[in-house]
């Protein structure tokens, strides 16, 4: 991929916000995730509700919908968006936290940015909760599920089933 393809970049290589006047509003949603391995201590302290710092999944999730909503403050480039939802769960696993975020929009842009962000923070605020009791727990797999909506059309990740 060229210079000219990356549509961050101006042919002459220096950074730019993509100018998005000319395109229509549409619906667009992306989800994403990540994966937070911990220990069975710091696991059974989060389902037992009993870590020091509270519930860390609710606080978590809340945390990555603030991130969501704060993307465009944290990632240069990208534009604020209005967002029509932003959801956030965790589920825990034998091995650690299944973080997913979805985000959805009416806008001129997409919002993958968004939902990788929401997943990202609310990983690390998990991490951050439970660090007294796990510092080798390690946020893996962020990635991109899906997203619709746009010129670029739908995309799903392979293994996703959606």
């Amino acid at each position: 991929m060229g210079k000219s393809e990356l549509t961050h970049i101006d042919q002459d290589g220096r950074a730019r916000m993509v100018d998005v006047s000319g395109k229509a509003d549409s619906k667009r949603s992306a989800r994403a995730e990540a994966f937070v391995s911990a220990s069975p201590e710091a696991i059974g302290l989060a389902r037992a509700g009993l870590a020091k710092k509270g519930d860390v999944r609710a606080v978590a999730e809340v945390a990555g919908i603030m991130a969501a909503k704060k993307t465009s403050d944290l990632i240069p480039l990208c534009h604020p968006l209005p967002l029509n939802s932003v959801t956030v769960t965790i589920e825990i696993e034998d091995a650690g936290f299944r973080v997913t975020s979805e985000v959805s929009t009416s806008g001129k842009t997409g919002v993958e940015m968004e939902a990788l962000t929401a997943a990202s923070v609310a990983s690390l605020t998990l991490y951050d909760m439970l660090k007294a009791v796990d510092r080798a727990m390690s946020i893996d797999g962020i990635r991109l599920l899906q997203k619709s909506g746009g010129a670029s059309g739908d995309y799903a990740a392979s293994g996703t089933g959606t």
